[in-house]
């Protein structure tokens, strides 16, 4: 099956990506399904966890055979509060022989300071006395040998104290290192019902800008879901590839990127 970049496919993402050439894709932003029992249209979100993980081992074999030598993997996944460490063990499965984790960012999805009296993003309730609510999420981000850098200031914030701009020559401009906290709130309730997972375009948008980009730099999300990495790789004027198992999703995916 010949597939061609600025197009999205129905096609097991595996598969998809088997059928790329090797090192052709700079960039992966992605989520798999968590293993959670999230209901989806088709897929049945609730393999054997020792299934899940050879699921996910295959899939990094799939992406270090196309990502480019200096490209990045961005690979976002949640868990439930009561999911002990599965979501490392999931990193690690993916580390295994294949890539290595160069950072760990933390996307926050609700936060309160009660000293400011504040409390926003998204939050949902869990129903346990035992666990806290899980307000975050893991981005890991592998590379395949630790060396790739990264335009920190692209995705940068101010600075808190302006006399930091003098100190820090080597910035020249009024921006810092965001670091590895990443606060992105959902920005509608209505965006989640397309899709039962899918992230903010912020999430996308801020990994392909600290990987670096230009027009010829190509995204390939191999769990396309609604289409929120290769929209944002579209307005960003990069090339784009997705794979998508779900007619709905897929046809969802294809109306955004017209």
């Amino acid at each position: 099956m010949e597939l061609n970049f600025n197009n999205v496919y129905k096609i097991d993402c595996i598969k998809g990506m088997n059928n790329l050439p090797e090192k052709s894709i700079d960039v992966i932003v992605t989520s798999p399904p968590y293993n959670i029992g999230m209901k989806y249209n088709k897929y049945k979100d609730n393999l054997e966890f020792d299934a899940y993980l050879k699921w996910m081992f295959d899939f990094a074999v799939a992406c270090k055979r196309v990502l480019k030598d200096n490209g990045s993997l961005f690979f976002n996944i949640g868990d439930k509060s009561s999911d002990e460490l599965k979501a490392f063990e999931v990193a690690k499965k993916i580390n295994d022989n294949n890539f290595r984790l160069q950072n760990t960012i933390h996307w926050v999805k609700s936060i309160s300071i009660p000293e400011k009296d504040l409390s926003i993003g998204h939050f949902k309730p869990v129903n346990s006395k035992r666990y806290l609510n899980n307000c975050h999420e893991y981005i890991f981000h592998f590379t395949k040998n630790l060396d790739v850098n990264l335009d920190k200031l692209a995705i940068g914030v101010p600075y808190g104290h302006k006399s930091n701009i003098d100190r820090w020559k080597s910035s020249g401009k009024d921006l810092r290192d965001r670091g590895n906290i990443w606060f992105i709130p959902y920005k509608t309730v209505l965006s989640k019902k397309e899709h039962p997972a899918s992230f903010p375009e912020k999430l996308p948008e801020m990994c392909i800008k600290l990987h670096g980009y230009n027009k010829n730099t190509v995204i390939l999300d191999p769990f396309l879901g609604s289409g929120t990495t290769c929209v944002i790789a579209k307005k960003l004027g990069c090339k784009y590839i997705g794979f998508e198992i779900d007619d709905t999703y897929l046809n969802i995916s294809k109306e955004k990127l017209k």
